[in-house]
């Protein structure tokens, strides 16, 4: 999958993302500041017309009276009128501009001038009070935008100049001052930093990191300057990827919206043949038929049959989910998956950096006839040169400084090392290296289900370390919280060996697990999980050796997929830190998002509905129609905002 590029002067933090209504309608055309004025000077003409239409005003009267309520309906109605007639020169006909436009123009044509205005104002009004809430639903992607680094110090000819973070390249050192935003990936130079990563994790808990640790752009260096190496061009950081997902991310539309869009296609030009079926068929079979009731009796019909609430509130709803996602920590790449998580029944997890830290540690020294101290610096002078997890374990084992140094150490391949140690012959691996070279191993070390690392100095067994990695401190409580909102089916597979792959499961309470398994093999189980179609899979790894089983199942989740390249082109949804407790929540957050969603519908279908029976049975009158078309569609937009005050703990 080729990774887009995304560039940050095109993303400025007060643009405002085009919003739609049945794909014709731009909500970002201009600023809400110039839809203000005309509502007012329609409000203040439409509120005085009906005053001196109440008092019977004498010159408010024949061409005065309509010229008035014209120039009231100017304001408010023409832009709405031009967008009705560009979709129709589209060959787009039948939007809501073009149920709007006849409606009202029809009400002036038969007289009923206040209507005709009201209407227009109101859908005006209501036009304000959606900018509002789609505003609201996008603070949280405006405070990303905001984190966006403006500069950096660059050390370049012996001295720190301040670029743009644009103009840094790879390798080159740069220096962050206490209070600003780090501009770029990098490596840390320091010894030790302290780092406010909120804006890309949702956690609010500095981040205290040493020398070599990786940094993110978008921090921001609490304690003092620091120094880091760059190590990914601007365009390329992570605060790019992540502002180009959640730019993104409301363009994948969920199966919900494209449904309501299609509908509302079909269902527009349905409602205006029925409207000029409401207009001339009773004149058939009614013996008083007067053509102006019927034609206001159409009017309104139209009027209520304008789709605006259904397709206004539900991508809001849709929104305000992803709004909420991103100020949590979690990213969905579109609408589609917040749909997807909602049917999860079935969830696999791996286990090393998903419920384990993923970072090595000495569990026990267990020294046979040596100090503690003396066998662990035969054992670090042996690993001081592997890069492998288990040495780096060793290698910071507390209290002990290594003063040996090891010589000719050689490798046997798959049992470990052989070498000089302080003048003595030193082996350091498996079971496997003890019994070629004639050491007995006490049967103790059998039923050791961690990592194991066996010793043995000058021909005899000195000892064994055993190493373990940590659980993660929320993974007890996320597998409990899973099965409370309904995830009963859970499985684990790992590529560590299985005796330890069934002790984290029994510790975690997953009763299914298997270990010792290549990436392949992880596949082929969740693909043998997906033949049941009843199963729908969801899969958490760490989105780099398990790229195939995050893109093969229903929903893929990278772990602390911030830094990972693989892990934002692959996986679904990405859990910026390495918190596996955020499924729990991205689950709870997706539920919600559907509820509110299915509730504007059932909202939007209900009022139409019944006054669309009214109206056509002529028990309505127009300004019944404006509550059903405009007053739904501002209750819905209000529950679709409550997403943004929702609480998940």
């Amino acid at each position: 999958m080729k990774k887009k590029k995304v560039n940050l002067r095109d993303l400025k933090p007060n643009s405002e993302a085009q919003h739609s209504h049945d794909d014709g309608h731009n909500h970002g055309n201009g600023s809400a500041f110039k839809t203000y004025v005309p509502a007012i000077i329609s409000f203040t003409m439409l509120i005085i017309g009906i005053g001196l239409d109440y008092f019977d005003v004498s010159f408010f009267k024949d061409w005065i009276r309509i010229a008035w309520y014209g120039i009231a309906y100017l304001p408010v109605g023409l832009p709405v009128v031009k967008e009705g007639w560009n979709s129709i020169k589209k060959g787009d006909v039948f939007t809501e501009f073009f149920l709007m436009s006849i409606a009202t123009i029809g009400a002036f044509v038969i007289g009923e001038y206040p209507e005709g205005v009201a209407v227009m104002l109101f859908y005006a009004v209501g036009e304000l009070f959606q900018s509002a809430a789609v505003n609201r639903a996008k603070g949280n992607i405006k405070a990303l935008l905001d984190v966006r680094p403006k500069e950096a110090n660059v050390f370049r000819d012996g001295d720190y100049v301040s670029v743009s973070p644009e103009a840094v390249n790879i390798g080159e050192k740069i220096q962050i001052r206490v209070g600003e935003k780090i501009p770029l990936d990098g490596i840390l130079l320091s010894e030790k930093a302290s780092l406010n990563t909120a804006a890309l994790t949702g956690e609010s808990k500095p981040d205290s990191i040493q020398k070599e640790a990786k940094v993110y752009a978008g921090s921001i260096n609490l304690e003092s300057v620091i120094e880091v190496e760059v190590t990914n061009k601007f365009e390329d950081s992570s605060i790019a990827r992540i502002l180009d997902l959640v730019q993104n991310a409301t363009a994948r539309k969920s199966k919900t919206e494209l449904f309501i869009r299609q509908f509302a296609r079909i269902y527009t030009p349905i409602v205006v043949f029925l409207a000029i079926g409401v207009t001339f068929i009773p004149y058939f079979f009614v013996d008083d038929y007067i053509f102006r009731d019927w034609l206001y009796r159409a009017l309104i019909f139209l009027v209520i049959s304008c789709p605006c609430a259904l397709v206004i509130s539900i991508p809001l709803g849709y929104f305000g989910g992803l709004g909420a996602a991103s100020k949590n920590g979690i990213l969905f790449k579109g609408a589609s998956f917040l749909d997807a998580m909602t049917k999860i029944n079935t969830l696999v997890m791996d286990k090393t950096g998903t419920v384990t830290k993923g970072v090595f540690k000495i569990k026990e020294v267990k020294a046979i006839d040596w100090k503690e101290t003396e066998f662990m610096q035969y054992l670090m002078a042996m690993e001081e040169q592997s890069t492998h997890p288990i040495a780096k374990a060793i290698m910071i084992y507390k209290g002990t400084e290594n003063s040996y140094e090891a010589k000719e150490v050689s490798e046997v391949a798959g049992k470990g090392l052989k070498g000089m140690v302080n003048g003595k012959t030193v082996l350091v691996g498996n079971k496997a290296l003890m019994t070629a070279n004639n050491i007995n191993v006490p049967t103790e070390t059998e039923s050791i289900v961690e990592s194991i690392v066996l010793v043995a100095i000058d021909n005899q067994f000195a000892g064994y370390v055993v190493i373990a990695d940590e659980l993660k401190e929320d993974a007890k409580e996320t597998i409990t919280d899973l099965h409370k909102v309904g995830i009963k089916n859970i499985m684990m597979l790992s590529g560590d060996k299985d005796s330890i792959t069934q002790q984290v499961a029994k510790e975690l309470n997953i009763e299914n697990a298997k270990g010792g398994l290549l990436p392949e093999d992880k596949l082929n189980e969740v693909e043998s999980l997906k033949k049941n179609p009843e199963n729908k899979v969801a899969f958490i790894g760490d989105g780099i050796n398990d790229a195939p089983v995050l893109a093969a199942s229903n929903v893929g989740i990278a772990m602390g997929g911030l830094g990972s390249d693989v892990a934002i082109e692959t996986a679904d949804v990405i859990i910026q830190t390495d918190q596996p407790s955020k499924v729990v929540r991205a689950i709870k957050i997706s539920r919600s998002t559907r509820k509110v969603v299915w509730q504007n519908i059932i909202l939007a279908f209900g009022v139409k509905v019944i006054v669309l029976i009214l109206g056509a049975g002529g028990l309505a009158t127009m300004w019944e129609a404006v509550f059903a078309d405009v007053g739904v569609a501002l209750l819905a937009i209000l529950n679709a905002v409550r997403l943004q005050k929702m609480k998940w703990d």
